[in-house]
């Protein structure tokens, strides 16, 4: 055997990240690595530049390429022309995946259509069930009776108001794992949005939970990125528990991403007025990518020390960057990774986290506080 060399085994054992023999074999077969020598006794044998190139192709894997997505980026050379023909590739490939997203999403609405129905809906559910079974594709009758069949279960609709709670019961994966205050809020989050794909984005540190209670039971600050978000939140709750509202980007003319994104930029005192936020507050960022890479710098240089930052900016380059680096950070965080987010979804999951805490008073007499002390600032 060549001295130097590493049979397959010891290819995928250099390696590491879980990959297997039948793993190589399968990238050889794709063209993803080139076929290796061959020993006296017909072994595959590997250099460390095939080390080098499976470990680009399982960081590529890991970050969501597809496995002809990575062969066309290995494959590209430095020039600049074609760099741009990978570009021009990667959008291309870019929209076939948002077209198959886009047919999976049509057939999760044809599941949630049945899943997600109550117990009123449920012998309407069982004749579209059995009907789907017989259907005759070949016949135009056959589909109109599948129609007429919808349409019964759609008129069902009239007769109650719709169970979220029980709707999520069949839809949601399999929580267990997670505290009741977790599953409550990854609820809620999903209601806000109508998407439980979601789930799988949404990630909490260790200590979000435990953090969070223990900051809002003292009545801590809340820093919110726009009023958009700020009128968002639970105002009821938040004026019982004594937290105060205030507002970094605090023009009510700004009320959407680009808008409060640019205005960030372009705006010191804002960046100023994140550095002064109360040690211990809790901030809520659902707009500005900028505002969160920010907040993230300032706790590397120990300039803040939030409790919690509930991080959901919306972008396509800065805020699912952002996200990382804010996940990197020692402190308490929960997030939406990638480009997934807005100012409902951060204000949602601060609601969800309050009403762990207390019971929504029955009342109105916070307004009279705003008006007194200023609540939001």
């Amino acid at each position: 055997m060549n001295a130097g060399c590493l049979t397959i085994k010891e290819l995928t054992d250099a390696v590491g990240s879980g990959l297997t023999p039948r793993m190589v074999r399968h990238y050889h077969q794709l063209g993803l690595l080139p076929q290796p020598v061959r020993s006296p006794s017909n072994y595959r044998l590997y250099t460390q530049k095939d080390v080098l190139r499976l470990q680009r192709i399982v960081a590529l894997k890991q970050q969501g390429f597809q496995l002809n997505h990575i062969r066309h980026i290995l494959e590209v050379e430095p020039e600049a022309d074609t760099n741009q023909n990978l570009m021009a590739q990667l959008q291309q490939q870019y929209r076939a995946v948002m077209q198959q997203i886009s047919q999976l999403r049509q057939t999760a609405s044809a599941l949630e259509g049945l899943l997600g129905r109550d117990r009123h809906c449920q012998i309407m559910q069982a004749e579209v069930l059995a009907q789907l079974k017989l259907l005759d594709v070949e016949t135009q009758a056959g589909l109109g009776g599948l129609e007429k069949l919808w349409s019964g279960l759609d008129a069902e609709i009239h007769t109650h108001s719709e169970a979220f709670s029980e709707s999520l019961q069949r839809l949601l994966p399999d929580l267990s794992h997670r505290s009741e205050i977790e599953q409550h809020l990854i609820s809620q989050l999903v209601l806000a949005c109508g998407d439980v794909s979601l789930v799988s984005f949404v990630k909490l540190s260790r200590d979000a939970i435990a953090a969070s209670r223990k900051a809002l039971s003292s009545g801590c600050q809340i820093v919110v990125d726009t009023q958009t978000v700020a009128a968002a939140l639970d105002q009821t709750r938040l004026f019982h528990l004594g937290c105060r509202i205030e507002t970094l980007i605090d023009n009510p003319h700004i009320t959407t991403a680009t808008e409060a994104e640019l205005a960030f930029w372009q705006q010191q005192e804002w960046r100023q007025k994140l550095q002064q936020v109360n040690q211990g507050c809790v901030l809520v960022v659902g707009y500005a990518p900028s505002v969160l890479l920010e907040v993230s710098v300032a706790i590397a240089n120990q300039k803040i020390q939030p409790a919690l930052v509930i991080a959901m900016p919306i972008g396509f380059s800065h805020a699912p960057a952002a996200k990382r680096q804010l996940m990197q950070q020692q402190i308490p965080f929960i997030t939406v990774e990638g480009t997934l987010g807005g100012g409902a979804l951060a204000a949602t999951a601060l609601n969800a986290l309050v009403e762990s805490l207390i019971d929504k008073p029955d009342c109105h007499c916070y307004l009279k506080g705003i008006q007194n002390s200023d609540l939001i600032a």
